[in-house]
């Protein structure tokens, strides 16, 4: 434990902030590959029906995902700020909370899911063509549901100790495995990959692609179990540590709320940008889709930084050492400038050819062209506001956290869609997530400045 919390107290600033964040943002370009690992390789078995019932089965895995970003995320921020207070057998019980009651509720919601299964998924978009692949798909992640949330929940615990390689490691591990196996469970020994005959294949479909998930997670959860019990950790995975007492619970919900409320927020808005551009037909659907893919690359990776300095920033503030949690803020903020102006200009250069990677349809490609402009153009700012929610989260500040959570995907973002597509069209819903962008990116600044007077407000009088 002494080494990393060497990176959160002797480090120069540029490399604590290098040290937590590159292996964040290497995770987060992992995970977009991952992302997209299961319709790729379902969409190599020719049916349609099955690569719509992974889609429609998404916004149900999301809230697995959000589960473990609630324990996850929440105990990460308090456990760095509760290593700065010098509080170690706190941390203990914070992560023994975390990690079991996890388990707990992604046991109690894949036996949820198990049993209403077709209900459920009818009501989130499945049709008659796509329910029986989508029971097949989601039955298996729903099996596998304690070992998806766990390995989210531990991955993020981690992190907040300091070992952001090791958070890396276990949840790149679980996403390697996840995309080896996928064309061994989905597809047919003789099946064609990339101009090459598979030599063996389970031909699972959907199934395959979901069981394949499921152990991916589960290659996680024992890499954690081992880097545990080899002693490397403080966090603990002791029963006995359990508890929920003394603001342990409060202290996690707290600031893993916004967190999971954003996982949520985010599949709610895709579907509502969607169902609006339905009018303008199945052109402006698929040139949205591809020009979101595209600016995501950009997105998870300010995401990403600002994630990775998160228990930096937490450890500082627990430690009262406001001077250097400034520093890391400003440093981290001009980093994410400096990517997000650097990858505006390369879309805005080649954004025709960008489009083009995903799709070879002339209406898509221009449209989607347009698209990826709009999204595109916040970019060198939107990455302050990143910054900044992570360090509302680090410092313990849910409500901040909270507002631009659902302020970008939800109480900005949906009501300028509608209020755009009514004022201009169809450029109104283009320019929407640009507008709500800018718009956060304002509050963000405000809110921190706020937050800032009052602990230097604080610290002033206790210095008297």
């Amino acid at each position: 434990m002494k080494d990393n919390t060497r990176i959160f107290e002797d480090y120069k600033v540029p490399k604590a902030v290098a040290t937590m964040a590159v292996p964040s943002m290497l995770g987060m370009l992992i995970n977009i590959v991952y992302n997209l690992a299961d319709t790729f390789f379902v969409g190599q078995t020719g049916d349609s029906n099955q690569v719509a019932a992974v889609s429609v089965s998404m916004p149900l895995f999301l809230l697995f995902m959000a589960i473990g970003n609630l324990f996850g995320v929440g105990g990460c921020a308090f456990i760095s700020r509760s290593l700065g207070e010098g509080r170690k057998d706190r941390v203990k019980t914070i992560s023994s909370f975390c990690i079991y009651t996890a388990i707990i509720l992604g046991i109690i919601a894949g036996v949820v899911f198990l049993i209403f299964k077709q209900p459920l998924l009818y009501l989130v978009g499945a049709s008659d063509n796509t329910i029986g692949y989508a029971q097949d798909y989601l039955k298996w992640v729903a099996i596998g549901a304690p070992f998806v949330v766990t390995a989210i929940t531990v991955c993020n615990l981690v992190r907040g100790e300091g070992s952001a390689k090791t958070s890396m490691f276990g949840m790149v591990l679980g996403q390697l495995v996840n995309i080896v196996l996928d064309p061994v469970f989905i597809l047919d020994s003789g099946d064609k990959l990339f101009g090459m005959t598979l030599p063996f294949g389970l031909n699972m479909g959907v199934a395959g692609a979901a069981i394949a998930t499921v152990l991916g997670n589960v290659f996680s959860v024992v890499f954690f179990l081992i880097y545990f019990l080899r002693g490397k950790s403080i966090l603990s995975i002791t029963p006995k540590r359990y508890s929920a007492k003394n603001g342990i619970a409060k202290g996690v919900v707290n600031v893993g709320l916004p967190a999971s409320l954003n996982n949520l927020l985010m599949s709610v808005s895709n579907i509502i940008v969607n169902i609006v551009l339905v009018g303008y037909g199945d052109t402006a659907v698929a040139a949205m889709g591809v020009a979101m893919k595209a600016n995501m690359l950009v997105v998870m990776l300010q995401i990403g930084l600002g994630q990775g300095v998160q228990p930096l920033i937490g450890y500082c503030y627990g430690a009262k050492n406001y001077t250097r949690m400034k520093k890391c803020l400003s440093f981290s903020i001009c980093c994410n400038i400096v990517i997000g102006t650097v990858m505006m200009l390369f879309y805005l250069v080649f954004r025709e050819n960008v489009v083009n990677m995903f799709i070879n349809d002339a209406r898509v490609v221009n449209l989607g062209v347009k698209m990826l402009t709009a999204l595109m153009t916040p970019g060198p700012v939107i990455g302050i506001m990143f910054v900044l929610n992570f360090a509302f989260q680090g410092m313990g500040k849910g409500f901040q956290s909270l507002l631009l959570s659902i302020g970008r995907q939800g109480l900005i973002y949906i009501p300028l869609l509608f209020i755009l597509n009514k004022a201009v069209g169809l450029n109104g819903i283009i320019w929407a997530q640009a507008t709500a962008d800018f718009v956060c990116v304002i509050m963000s600044i405000v809110m921190f400045t706020i937050v800032m007077n009052g602990i230097n407000k604080k610290s002033a009088v206790s210095d008297k």
